[in-house]
């Protein structure tokens, strides 16, 4: 018996790995579950902050087996420089210039494509100053009771208790 897998990236943000024995049947098994693991893609700058976010935020790493793949901001015009894999995943996710760097078995082109899907997502995991809350400060107790400390502390006299 035969047994089929296909791999199904979409371009939302999903990537779904299904095996079957029939090709429809896994296909859409992968198709469902890609649609099931969409991610927030986040994109960032090169440089200075002018017109769309065009490329990775900052230098992000995935891992899948022995394949680990570094994404590195690239500056606007550079285009996805990668192995085919990489580059229809970083295309379908919306990156237009990104350098790639990619090390272990990229031949296994399932741990390849997890690998760089586990980058993309990575993306949002680090977080940056402009995603900071804005801090909201307070007194300190000094600040807060200076009148009360202020005032000259008066030393009351013990009243007599009488049993």
């Amino acid at each position: 018996k035969q047994w089929y897998q296909r791999r199904v990236a979409i371009t939302a943000g999903g990537l779904g790995v299904k095996c079957s024995k029939e090709v429809a049947t896994a296909i859409r098994g992968a198709i469902i579950l890609a649609k099931l693991s969409v991610i927030p893609v986040r994109r960032g700058y090169w440089g200075n902050k002018i017109g769309m976010p065009h490329t990775v935020p900052c230098k992000v790493t995935g891992k899948c087996g022995s394949v680990l793949v570094r994404l590195v901001p690239a500056p606007r015009g550079t285009g996805l420089v990668s192995a085919p894999v990489p580059k229809k995943l970083l295309n379908m996710a919306g990156f237009e210039d990104c350098y790639t760097c990619a090390t272990g078995q990229t031949a296994t082109l399932g741990n390849f494509a997890k690998a760089t899907f586990a980058a993309i997502a990575a993306t949002y995991a680090y977080l940056t100053p402009d995603m900071w809350s804005p801090t909201v400060f307070t007194n300190s107790p000094y600040q807060e009771y200076t009148d009360y400390l202020a005032k000259p502390f008066v030393k009351q006299p013990k009243k007599e208790v009488k049993y």
